[in-house]
């Protein structure tokens, strides 16, 4: 490793910890440059991997003639187009089958409750090491047709080889588990080095070369893919000389150390700003002096530099919003116990010309499901004193012609045809379960499909942008059936309590809502623009290597 590329690994450790993905990214480049041999120095009185081969092939011979192991089948000779990079002197490219004694898959178990042999599934096989925990036990009297060969031993590596997500995980098997008889199921791949450092291949395997080779190598279906042994067995690796597989493995121990440590102070930092961050959004939430507010501004630069602090920032516009308290009130308002009659009398009035049917009366709310104190001029009132819920109709054949008005669904526009069955703008609520009501607001002239809808009673008395904002601070899915495709009721969302204020309140409300909005879009963007550039950044540092 020469001083120049010491010192980039320096840097990346730097700019790892800015960038999202960083120390993922900086673990794979450690384990890249550890496979090239450029992670420690060479040392030519090392006795080079040739002669380490040779060493392996007598004692492969040994153990054949001793009758420990069947002689190996002939591998392949490596082509010069297999090979992916130039090794350094003293360094041999070679199969996995040439440096060990033993690779198979093991057996389907005869599984009993409680025994003294446990058999080691996929489960078991994590990267931190074998966890006995989830190994289930096996007949002990079934061992009796296992051959000793397929007895683990201390030093073998355990490599998952079946099913999406866990193929291609290892760990060794520790010194702890010496004569302790447990086997492997078929789902696990024993792989037994001679003469090779085991925790080199574990970082070997770790390598993103090998695991990306695992994903293009595997075969079966996307549920149950398959690292078949003849793959394992040909699989192509660098061979250091010996020493310097163990000093590879003591450098990349130290470093995946700062690695540990850079994650702990990244995670505790971003707890820290959280933390902060939630205990302000709490107080502005709970506190009306405003100096929850003051602080938050004060340190908008160290809070907001992550998306999820944003997130809550927006959460918590809204609920000031509901509650009164984004704008000041206006005692010339109209307040809302008025407004809500001139909303009841548009009602009758629909009723009475025929267009609505009279809807059925809601009880009064109760103290104790008023869940904050209002501001002078608002009321609550139940969702269903406001809106009415219908479903839309499905467009006629006759009708399906492209043209200029829009095909609504619960996911916004669906098409476009050229009639209409409405004159109003109606706010869209999609079926619950696959459209997990999201919420629209429709042009002048809509055709509603199949899917549940608000149609307001009396739309020249509430702002229709309000609406949409107070309807997001609602859980609409909360009393809806847990079918495979529950829908919206109006039995079951229209005695939900909401808080109406005065029109021009509303007007104001929704002023203030957009402006701050536009804020943490403007957030969301610069956090977007330095995540962007940390990770270019990383990226250009790592191009160096």
């Amino acid at each position: 490793m020469t001083d120049a590329t010491r010192d980039l690994l320096e840097q990346h450790f730097d700019t790892a910890f800015a960038a999202p993905d960083g120390i993922k990214k900086l673990r794979e480049l450690i384990l890249t440059l550890a496979m090239q041999g450029k992670l420690v120095e060479q040392d030519p009185t090392d006795q080079p991997a040739s002669e380490l081969l040779k060493d392996i092939d007598a004692e492969k011979q040994r153990l054949v003639k001793a009758g420990k192991i069947k002689a190996p089948k002939p591998l392949p000779s490596i082509k010069p187009d297999e090979v992916p990079y130039q090794l350094p002197m003293g360094w041999e490219w070679v199969r996995l089958g040439h440096i060990c004694s033993y690779i198979q898959r093991g057996k389907g178990p005869k599984y009993i409750d409680l025994s003294t042999h446990r058999v080691i599934s996929q489960k078991c096989v994590r990267w931190y090491g074998l966890d006995l925990e989830p190994a289930r036990y096996i007949d002990p009297d079934s061992l009796e047709k296992y051959e000793p060969i397929r007895f683990l031993r201390v030093g073998d590596l355990l490599w998952n080889s079946t099913g999406t997500g866990t193929i291609g995980r290892a760990c060794i098997v520790p010194k702890e588990l010496e004569d302790a008889e447990i086997v492997a199921d078929s789902h696990v791949t024993v792989v037994r080095p001679i003469d090779v450092s085991s925790a080199f291949l574990w970082r070997w395997i770790q390598s993103p070369t090998v695991q990306n080779e695992i994903e293009g190598s595997a075969s079966g279906t996307t549920n149950q893919i398959e690292l078949n042994t003849s793959t394992v067995i040909n699989h192509l690796m660098p061979l250091p000389p010996l020493p310097e597989q163990h000093r590879i493995v003591a450098r990349i121990g130290q470093l995946m150390a700062r690695c540990d440590a850079l994650e702990t102070l990244r995670k505790e930092r971003k707890e820290k700003r959280q933390a902060v961050h939630a205990a302000a959004i709490q107080q502005l939430l709970e506190v009306k002096d405003g100096a929850a507010w003051g602080f938050l501004e004060q340190h908008f630069g160290e809070l907001y530099t992550v998306k999820e602090n944003v997130a809550e920032l927006r959460k918590a516009i809204l609920q000031l919003a509901v509650m009164g308290r984004l704008v000041p009130q206006d005692p010339e308002d109209l307040p809302a116990s008025e407004l809500l009659k001139e909303i009841d009398a548009e009602k009758q009035r629909l009723v009475k010309a025929g267009k609505i049917k009279a809807p059925k009366s809601l009880p009064p709310i109760k103290s104790e499901e008023i869940p904050y104190e209002l501001p002078e001029g608002w009321a609550w009132v139940r969702l269903g004193d406001l809106f009415r819920v219908t479903s839309g109709k499905n467009l006629p054949k006759d009708k399906m012609l492209a043209g200029e008005i829009p095909v609504f669904g619960g996911n916004g526009i669906t098409g476009y045809h050229n009639a209409a069955n409405t004159d109003r703008p109606v706010i869209v609520i999609g079926r619950v379960g696959y459209y997990c009501g999201s919420i629209h607001l429709t042009p002048a002239k809509a055709w509603i499909t199949d899917n549940a809808f608000f149609t307001i009673y009396d739309e020249d008395r509430l702002d229709q942008a309000w609406v949409i904002w107070l309807l997001k601070t609602i859980d609409l899915q909360a009393d809806t059936a847990s079918t495979a495709q529950p829908v919206i009721s109006g039995g079951k969302i229209y005695p939900i309590p909401i808080p109406l204020p005065p029109l021009p309140e509303q007007h104001r409300i929704v002023a203030r809502i957009d402006q701050l909005m536009a804020l943490c879009d403007t957030l969301d963007q610069k956090i977007g623009d330095a995540t962007d550039k940390q990770t270019e950044l990383l990226r250009a540092v790592m191009a160096q290597v």
